[in-house]
This record gives structure tokens, sequence and C-alpha cells, in this order.
């Protein structure tokens, strides 16, 4: 039966992605959390046949949608973690110089963002807020240390303030990523950026005492997945 559940689950991942624009979903959630709003608009999909598409990957267990925690009248659809490892990945690649983590405090997320990309990969990264707090969590700073990352001499920033240029964003919050858009004016982020969210829940707001280094988790296996799929332009 084991065998059979694998052979029945493959098939219905094969069947779900024989199709043109479900690979391209499939794509693009691979690298980054998506309304079907913003699906529709980056794939050139009508809302019905969007719709159509998102339940055949979502029954075949490769997409799953959740509320945001901004605003809950939106839906995130994700890739689901390993949903495609008994078959080859969707190949993506970025070019950037710099990448830019952001989140609405600066105080959580998007600094465990950063220092795990640095950590990971050549193509430098730093961090910054749409409406940074006074500092940083104490409780991101140990979950952190736990995981042999420094947050000690870390502190919020707003992306008002960048002195960076940065050609790849990765909003890692719903907010942010809701709030982004309206602010990019009043920053040195360009217009052609490659903006890319990942819906990560907010660690300040749950009674867990492991709630950020279960958000650290779930930040560093999307690093994972998006850190292979990054070059910088010296690698021609």
């Amino acid at each position: 039966m084991v065998v059979e559940r694998s052979v029945a689950s493959r098939t219905a991942i094969h069947a779900a992605l024989a199709d043109p624009h479900r690979l391209e979903i499939v794509d693009e959630l691979a690298i980054s959390d998506r309304s079907p709003t913003e699906l529709g608009r980056l794939l050139s999909i009508g809302s019905n046949l969007l719709a159509h598409h998102l339940g055949v990957l979502e029954d075949a267990g490769l997409v799953k949608r959740e509320s945001s925690d901004g605003d809950a009248r939106r839906r995130y659809a994700r890739l689901v973690p390993d949903a495609l490892s008994v078959i080859a990945q969707p190949v993506v690649t970025l070019v950037a110089r710099h990448v830019l983590f952001v989140c609405s405090a600066n105080s959580a997320r998007s600094q465990l963002a950063a220092a795990a990309w640095n950590a990971r990969h050549e193509v430098p990264a730093t961090s910054a807020g749409t409406r940074p707090a006074a500092s940083v969590r104490s409780e991101a700073v140990e979950a952190a240390a736990r995981a042999g990352l420094d947050l000690a001499g870390a502190r919020p920033r707003s992306i008002d303030e960048l002195t960076e240029s940065p050609d790849l964003v990765v909003t890692v919050c719903d907010v942010a990523h809701e709030e982004l858009p309206p602010r990019r004016a009043h920053t040195s982020i360009a217009d052609d950026v490659r903006l890319l969210h990942w819906s990560i829940p907010d660690p300040v707001r749950s009674e867990s005492p492991s709630a950020f280094a279960h958000a650290l988790e779930r930040i560093t296996g999307r690093i994972e997945t998006l850190a292979p799929r990054v070059r910088s332009p010296a690698e021609g």
C-alpha cells in the first residue's frame, strides 16, 4: 500500500503539472508566496482559470493557501515544502548584487533572514522595516545565537533610510508586503527590482516560547530553496 500511495501521489503531481499555466504558477511559488491577484497579474491568467489551476495544484498537495496576517481578506498561495522532491525542481535563476529582506518592524524576521542569508551566500544581504521598532527583539537575538548567527549589534531601520540599492527584495511579512508598493517611491528600491514574498507568521504574536526559533526554521528553509537560484553578476 505504501508503494501504491507513492505512485498515486507522484501521478497526481505529474498530472497537475501537465499544463503550462500550472508550471508557471509552481515556478513562481517556488521562490515567492503570492496572492491570486498577484499571480494573475504576473502570469496573465484570468481569475476563473487561475482559481481552477490553484485548485488542481492544491488537490495534488503542491500548494496551500493561507489567510494574510495583515489584511485578513487576502490569501497567499505557497508551495508546500518538499512537495516536488520526487521530481525535478523548477529552475529559476536570479542575478543580484544585493539582497534586502523586509518586514514591518525589522525587529525579528527580516533581521533573522539577512543573518541566515549572509551565512549561506556570497551575495550580501541587509534588512529594513516599513515601520521599524526601537530595538531588535531579544527573543530573535537568542534564536539567532542558538543557530550560530550574531544579531547582538543589529538595529532596526526604515526602508526610507536605505543607502544601498538592492536588486532583489524579499518581504518576510504580510504586512510589509502589502505596505511596500506605495512606499517604494521614497526609497532606493528601483521600479524594476524583483520583489519576492515569504508569508512568515509574526512570532511576536505567538504565545509559544519557540515561535522565534520556528520562524527562523521556516526562513532558513526558504533560503535553502532560493539561494541556489541566485548568483552574482561576477559568476557570468
